[in-house]
């Protein structure tokens, strides 16, 4: 495990989580995701730490509401959130991570657009 740090684009938000230093990361095509360039890295809650700006966040949420998008609200980046395929933990958007102590990101894809079909197939939680 290595602790990888990162954050929003404007530095307001940052956080560490616990994860290997190769990253199995999945794409989904769905419509947030595709559009925002969202890149998901599944962790447990155990593993993140959100070391700065808890009271600049903001939240969306739309369809069934069980999915909790977590933005910056002054520069608009979700660099994690709660999401539907996984309320017990997080997704951390990997291109939000300092490249530092990355070794390597292997992409896999998910057809999030047809998200009730396709969700047995999408990736665990990272322990």
């Amino acid at each position: 495990m290595t602790t990888h740090q990162g954050g929003c684009h404007c530095g307001r938000v940052r956080f560490e989580v616990d994860a290997p230093r190769d990253i199995k990361a999945t794409r989904c095509n769905c419509s947030i995701c595709n559009m925002c360039g969202f890149l998901h890295l599944f962790v447990s809650h155990s593993k993140f730490r959100l070391i700065a700006g808890k009271n600049e966040l903001t939240t969306y949420t739309f369809n069934t509401g069980v999915a909790q998008h977590t933005f910056c609200r002054h520069c608009g980046i979700k660099a994690f959130y709660v999401p539907r395929s996984h309320p017990d933990g997080l997704s951390i958007n990997v291109n939000c991570l300092d490249p530092a102590t990355i070794g390597s990101v292997a992409e896999t894809p998910f057809d999030g657009g047809s998200w009730e079909q396709n969700i047995a197939e999408l990736s665990p939680i990272s322990d």
